[in-house]
């Protein structure tokens, strides 16, 4: 199970490893502005699918900003989770990111995701497209835009640049495929022939 901002790039790391009796299962991508609801939503989502006979599961969750919450979730029923404070930690590797998350503190990530849905995730609800005078507000400590690309898509960047330009910060591109979900859903899957 999965954070619905992951459903693409999951179903491409499960076809690219040919991952066929994988089954993904999102919880809404919405929860990246409410992360207190996270851990209770996989804690109902691992009950209904342990109930439905799924005894291998992984979830598809960095922290994400659930403060611990999460990871008594995944304890109390056994089942793992991807590691890192976030998917823009997994998605660069956890040791390159560590390697530059301090020099990162201003830096204002996106994703292939959030590039896709950037009017929808932070336009429209943070009103900036109805008053972009908030835009200093929300983005004033920021200093860049780092697009972490999971894939090459001439669109995705170009969206990427012009928030950048948008909100008033440099623009960085860095190419992170799928990072740490490769290895992770590798492990998942081969610790059962029938992983959820």
């Amino acid at each position: 199970m999965a954070c619905g901002m992951l459903a693409r790039e999951v179903l491409a790391v499960k076809e690219r490893l040919g991952l066929d009796h994988l089954e993904l299962t999102c919880l809404p991508a919405e929860f990246h502005f409410h992360p207190d609801r996270i851990a209770p939503a996989i804690d109902a989502a691992i009950v209904k699918a342990k109930a439905q006979g799924h005894a291998n599961i992984f979830v598809g969750y960095a922290d994400c900003g659930t403060g611990g919450l999460l990871d008594r979730v995944c304890e109390k029923h056994g089942v793992a989770r991807m590691e890192g404070p976030h998917c823009f930690a997994f998605y660069q590797g956890m040791v390159a990111f560590e390697a530059i998350a301090d020099d990162d503190m201003t830096s204002f990530y996106m994703t292939d995701f959030l590039c896709r849905q950037f009017d929808a995730f932070f336009m429209k609800p943070l009103g900036l497209d109805r008053h972009p005078e908030l835009i200093a507000d929300f983005f004033g400590n920021y200093e860049k835009l780092v697009y972490l690309a999971q894939t090459e898509d001439p669109a995705l960047e170009a969206v990427a640049r012009d928030a950048a330009r948008l909100l008033g910060l440099a623009y960085e591109k860095r190419i992170t495929g799928y990072g740490d979900l490769v290895p992770a859903l590798a492990a998942a899957a081969g610790r059962s022939g029938s992983a959820s």
